[in-house]
């Protein structure tokens, strides 16, 4: 979602390093160029204000100045109050010390709350807890049925509250804890009512939910989509509710990034998790240094060795090296390596993760067409084993067979076939060999 403001901010990078010395001139033009880089991605004027401040004390000191490399001092200065604009550094769940802890979530309508309790529980089951999932609108009994779909799907327990208990909100809320503890639960998700804008009605019945159950985290879910919406309505319930962090979602979007960008500054509470996507195992931790690494364009390899290491299987892995090794690699253990990058997300996501330098330079800006992980999985199943074994054996007429098996043109096939050898010779080359004798 940062594309464009990543863009401009390297361009006024790049512009100070070609201006050899940093000067107050041409560091006014830099910060005139950051300024509007700030606004056109809609984040918010006091932030981008304290920002520019910040930058112009800090790059204008004359140890800087005089220093050897002063636009590199001053890429690590932007850096720097980028990540202190982002949080700093990555902010934990709080949990309490006696079970069970209470997490609230707020937020407006069609923000993706309630999905986004789905998507928290499943991460909380991957770090050994065991939620309970229970929908607190007070005035719809309707509300609590997309959760309960949810929490079906993902085999999660649903507590059920009925319209009769809903009238007596202080009774039934209190049922809910002793329930909770009795049956051994040590993490209750709390979903709560939205609207399509904050008025006064939601606040009095959100304070009362949070009175009487007195959670730990109340996060607030803001959809980044919305900009500065998701800001203001984000100050809102940081007013009048109280707020302990903040989830991001939809960060995999189209949108400017202002909202992330701003929210932090403005409500004072972190972003403790961004959701990157429909899917329930789409949500990962907020890490500050590493979205301001990668808005500069300076990488974060880090996040995408977490997230290979999350979704690669090691046994498998194994055996692709042994069969690398041995010189056995086949378009059958292509196909599973392909299985295996539809797990990690989109392409492009992850060459986004790369830093825009060196051989990786415009890797991450590169439009790559993620179907066409699908289109040569569908050409591979098209194959008959002893073709997967040996592509040798594939002559023209079987390769008409297959594109009509795959649906798909006869080029795509030759352009598969093609890269498939090459590959092969790739890991034929001593140097290759000896990586992976390293890696053994």
């Amino acid at each position: 979602m940062f594309d464009q403001l990543s863009d401009r901010l390297q361009k006024v990078m790049k512009f100070l390093k070609g201006e050899g010395k940093v000067t107050e001139k041409n560091m006014a033009d830099a910060l005139k160029m950051i300024r509007m880089a700030f606004l056109e991605a809609d984040v918010n004027y006091k932030v981008v204000k304290d920002f520019e401040a910040r930058i112009r004390e800090k790059a204008l000191n004359q140890e800087v100045l005089d220093s050897l490399t002063p636009a590199q001092q001053v890429v690590k200065i932007v850096r720097d109050e980028l990540t202190a604009i982002l949080g700093t550094s990555e902010k934990p769940l709080t949990f309490a010390g006696t079970p069970p802890s209470i997490f609230m979530l707020v937020g407006l309508q069609g923000s993706g709350k309630t999905t986004t309790c789905g998507k928290l529980a499943k991460w909380a089951l991957g770090h050994g807890k065991n939620p309970l999932l229970v929908s607190c609108d007070l005035k719809r009994a309707a509300a609590q049925d997309q959760l309960k779909m949810i929490a079906g799907s993902l085999n999660f327990p649903f507590y059920e509250m009925t319209a009769q208990q809903m009238a007596a909100p202080q009774e039934a809320l209190a049922e809910l804890v002793r329930f909770t503890k009795n049956r051994g639960y040590d993490l209750l998700l709390v979903d709560t009512a939205g609207r399509l804008h904050v008025d006064n009605e939601l606040m009095e019945e959100l304070r009362l939910v949070k009175d009487i159950l007195n959670p730990i985290e109340v996060i607030y879910v803001g959809d980044s989509m919305t900009g500065q919406d998701a800001v203001k309505s984000g100050q809102a319930f940081a007013d009048k509710i109280g707020l302990t962090s903040i989830i991001l979602t939809k960060l995999d979007g189209d949108a400017r990034g202002g909202a992330a960008l701003s929210i932090v500054s403005v409500t004072g509470k972190p972003i403790k998790f961004v959701g990157v996507g429909e899917k329930y195992d789409k949500l990962e931790v907020f890490h500050p240094d590493r979205m301001a690494s990668r808005i500069l364009g300076l990488g974060d390899i880090l996040s995408l060795i977490e997230k290979a290491e999350k979704e690669t299987d090691v046994q498998e892995a194994e055996e692709l090296a042994r069969k690398i090794r041995k010189q056995e690699f086949t378009l059958e253990d292509f196909k599973k390596q392909l299985g295996q990058l539809k797990k990690m997300g989109s392409l492009s996501g992850m060459l986004g993760h790369l830093p825009n330098v060196g051989p990786f330079k415009n890797l991450g800006q590169a439009q790559i067409d993620d179907r066409k992980i699908l289109h040569f999985e569908a050409i591979i199943n098209s194959m008959t084993a002893e073709e997967r074994l040996n592509p040798k054996v594939i002559n023209g007429s079987r390769r008409q067979r297959i594109a009509r098996g795959s649906g798909r043109p006869v080029h795509e096939v030759n352009q598969l076939l093609k890269q498939f050898l090459e590959m092969q010779k790739m890991m034929k080359k001593s140097a290759f060999q000896k990586i992976l004798s390293s890696l053994r």
